[in-house]
């Protein structure tokens, strides 16, 4: 008689996550997708009333949510937040901002901006809940939003990649820091995503044009076609996965 082996389980009951950058787009269907799955999920973001309607529809939906309203870019009163509350299993590190420039128009407050919330601020936030999980001696899953750009250039997009590209290398190096703790730190990687930070850019039919050409399925991204990657990297099912990249980019990086 053969046993079948058993899924792992994609279900999140009993854990604990938070989601930065979590009032709109990315991070409000991710904190929805997660909360589904059953985990208790803290919604992080500067904009109280944003969080409190998502807090009201994840509760209203049957699911379990509560706020937290900090700047992730003051990365001492962020770290104090983390510090005072019990650890996170899961942690999508998703707060991220642009600012599309040609190379020779870039200004250094473009540069401040973009690398400071993207970069300096995602590391110290990945690093607070770390901290605090290691304290516990309790595995966790980092997961931190990177993009397609963390992998190839694109056109005015110089600073956005850099901090992309970054956030890939300290991805690998903090998987390997953390390879015997439990702890598991991924990158999921979108293409352009139909969100309230992106439409204004898709607005311009010369762009949209331009990124249908290289998404090899055609499309727009659209917020739900991230949901999943976000629960599987938050689970069990992604078990053995550490230090990795999803790509999930409609094969705009294949070539």
């Amino acid at each position: 008689m053969i046993t079948l082996p058993r899924t792992p389980s994609f279900r999140l009951d009993g854990k604990r996550a938070l989601v930065s950058g979590a009032g709109r787009g990315i991070g409000l269907a991710a904190s929805a997708a997660l909360a589904e799955y059953g985990a208790d999920v803290t919604l992080c973001a500067r904009s109280a009333s944003d969080l409190d309607e998502l807090a009201g529809a994840i509760h209203q939906a049957g699911g379990k949510a509560s706020t937290l309203v900090c700047d992730v870019t003051d990365t001492q009163a962020f770290a104090a937040a983390i510090e005072a509350a019990e650890p996170f299993d899961i942690f999508l590190n998703n707060a991220g901002t642009n600012r599309p420039k040609p190379v020779q128009d870039v200004t250094e407050e473009d540069y401040d901006v973009v690398m400071d919330l993207n970069l300096r601020a995602a590391f110290f936030a990945a690093q607070a809940v770390i901290k605090r999980l290691l304290d516990a001696k309790r595995p966790g899953s980092i997961i931190n939003m990177s993009s397609q750009m963390g992998h190839v250039g694109g056109p005015k997009r110089t600073l956005y990649c850099a901090s992309k590209w970054g956030m890939e290398g300290f991805t690998r190096a903090m998987a390997i820091d953390l390879a015997g703790t439990g702890i598991r730190v991924n990158t999921i990687c979108p293409t352009f995503i139909e969100t309230p930070l992106t439409k204004p850019f898709l607005a311009d039919k010369s762009f949209s044009d331009y990124v249908l050409g290289k998404i090899k399925l055609g499309r727009i991204g659209q917020v739900e076609d991230l949901m999943g990657p976000v629960v599987f990297l938050a689970s069990d099912a992604s078990a053995l996965m550490t230090g990795a990249s999803i790509l999930v980019d409609g094969g705009w990086t294949i070539g």
